[in-house]
C-alpha cells in the first residue's frame, strides 16, 4: 500500500541519542515505510536550496521511495533524489519531481503572495521559521499553496491573502494540524 504525504506536513523533533539508537534498530530490522518517510522528509527539509516556492511529496511503499512535486530549478531535481537515496531503508527511488517554467511573471507572483501571507501578522510565526509551512507554487499564472497550518482560519486567511495577487487560479490545498496528526497516524498503522 501506497503512502503520501507531503513533505511540509512533518516536524520531527530530534533527541540526544535518538540517532545512534535509530542505526542500532536498523543494523536488526528492516526499516519501517514510516521511519523512511520521516527520514527521508528531514533530509529534504534540511537541504539548502529547498524553500516555499518548491512543493516535494514523498510516497514511500516497502522501500521505494517515489518523489513527486515541483521545484524552481533544475538542479534541485537530482540534489533531491540523492540526498533522500542516502536514507537508511531506501531500496529503490522513483523520481518524478518536475521543474517549473521560468517566468517573469510567475516569479513575481511568487514574492508577491510570499509577501503577502508571511508579512501578514497571523502568520508572522511562521514566517521566522527555518522551513516555512506554507509553499505556494506558481505555474503559469496559476498558485497551489500547500503545506500546513494550525486552523481552518489560517487556511482560509491563506487563501484570501493569495486571492489578492491577480493570478489566474488559487487551488488551496492547505492542512491543518488536526488532518496532519490523523494522516501520519493512520500511515504508522499501516
Amino acid at each position: 500500500m501506497s503512502k503520501k504525504l507531503a513533505i511540509a506536513m512533518v516536524t520531527l523533533v530530534l533527541l540526544p541519542g535518538l540517532a545512534a539508537a535509530q542505526a542500532a534498530q536498523a543494523a536488526q530490522a528492516p526499516r519501517k515505510d514510516l521511519q523512511v518517510f520521516k527520514d527521508a522528509s528531514e533530509q529534504v527539509l534540511r537541504y539548502v536550496h529547498y524553500t516555499v516556492f518548491d512543493d516535494v511529496s514523498i510516497d514511500v511503499a516497502n522501500g521505494a521511495v517515489t518523489l513527486t512535486g515541483r521545484v524552481t530549478m533544475p538542479y534541485k531535481v537530482q540534489d533531491i533524489e540523492r540526498v533522500v537515496s542516502k536514507v537508511p531503508g531506501v531500496t529503490s527511488m522513483k523520481n518524478e519531481l518536475t521543474v517549473l517554467p521560468v517566468s517573469f511573471f510567475d516569479d513575481d507572483l511568487r514574492y508577491g503572495i510570499a509577501r503577502a501571507i508571511y508579512g501578514d501578522p497571523s502568520f508572522a510565526r511562521y514566517a521566522i521559521m527555518a522551513n516555512p509551512p506554507i509553499h505556494i507554487v506558481v505555474e503559469n499564472g496559476r498558485v497551489r499553496l500547500t503545506g500546513v497550518v494550525n486552523s481552518e482560519v489560517e487556511r482560509t486567511l491563506a487563501q484570501s491573502r493569495a486571492t489578492w495577487s491577480g493570478a489566474f487560479s488559487v487551488v488551496n490545498e492547505l492542512k491543518t494540524d488536526a488532518e496532519v496528526t490523523a494522516e501520519l497516524e493512520k500511515l504508522g498503522r499501516g
